[in-house]
């Protein structure tokens, strides 16, 4: 099926089955996640990839005590750094830099150039626009979810701060920004699954600029 089709097919799943996806269309999908640009190539978030029950049943509660939470097959939690500095962007051009096998010196006027420009700027600012990475990512997994048939339900209906503090985000320098139960409908008992798809007409979607 075409990209096209594949968006036709999927919809914000409400109710799940509980039934497991198979480890490849896990992989497939964190991949794709993994393989999505981000500014300047830093990738700054990180997935959390949750399966403990009771874990699920804690993030349920501060989720607005959606289902799909626990009966998913795996909930991906998407995290991004809440800021910039020497230390983050320096890890991440040093190990580019010795996967293509240049010296490290190679990308300092780069990485100076980000650092002044993202610095005076404030961590507020720098956690909005890593988080805004981390959307792009979340975009190409539900993508691949529904290329490979598998149902997903992107959440921002939870608590930030207390996902935060559940899962130590905040020590590793990282800020929930949406999560996705990944699974299968519930074909029975899911109230959406028969509703038409509806989006903005093209017409009115799209401007064109000549």
């Amino acid at each position: 099926m075409s990209l096209i089709e594949n968006l036709q097919w999927r919809y914000a799943t409400k109710k799940m089955n509980g039934k497991k996806v198979p480890q490849e269309k896990l992989d497939y999908i964190l991949e794709a996640a993994r393989l999505a640009p981000s500014s300047s190539g830093l990738q700054p978030y990180k997935i959390f990839v949750i399966t403990n029950e009771e874990l699920l049943g804690k993030i349920k509660d501060i989720a607005w005590n959606q289902s799909q939470v626990v009966d998913c097959s795996h909930l991906l939690v998407f995290a991004a750094w809440d800021g910039y500095s020497d230390e983050r962007i320096s890890s991440v051009f040093n190990f580019m830099m010795d996967e293509r096998g240049l010296p490290h010196s190679q990308m300092d006027a780069y990485k100076q150039n980000i650092l002044s420009l993202y610095e005076p700027l404030g961590q507020e600012w720098q956690a909005s626009h890593s988080a805004k990475q981390s959307y792009i990512a979340f975009a190409m997994a539900i993508a691949a979810a529904a290329e490979v048939k598998v149902d997903a339900t992107p959440m921002e209906g939870f608590v930030n701060k207390e996902l935060d503090k559940l899962l130590d985000l905040e020590k590793q320098g990282l800020r929930s920004t949406v999560i996705l139960p990944l699974g299968y409908r519930d074909e029975e008992n899911d109230w959406l699954i028969s509703m038409k798809k509806v989006r903005t007409p093209k017409e009115s979607f799209i401007t064109e600029v000549k």
